[in-house]
């Protein structure tokens, strides 16, 4: 199994920006047949070294992977983050 996590750290931080891109990355739940699980959570510390989202995924394998990075639905979601986005990070690893 691999496990796919995400931080986010977003040009503009209010609260209405992070609660839409919650919203638009948990949206993506149900609609992609790879995905194990999802989880999305806001920053609750707000220090100088956070990030404001956290998206963790978990597929099966690096193929699930793959087929999850080029889903339309990841696509969109894609699309949408680089409106937002200031910065991203990316682990992923075998569990």
């Amino acid at each position: 199994m691999i496990k796919h996590i995400v931080f986010f750290k977003l040009k503009e931080p209010t609260a209405e920006n992070i609660e839409q891109t919650v919203k638009v990355l948990r949206d993506m739940d149900g609609k992609i047949p790879q995905l194990r699980s999802l989880q999305v959570g806001a920053d609750i510390v707000r220090s100088e070294r956070s990030y404001d989202l956290a998206l963790i995924i978990e597929v099966d394998s690096l193929e699930d992977l793959e087929a999850y990075a080029v889903h339309p639905v990841h696509q969109e979601v894609i699309r949408y983050i680089n409106t937002v986005k200031d910065h991203t990070l990316a682990v992923d690893f075998e569990i």
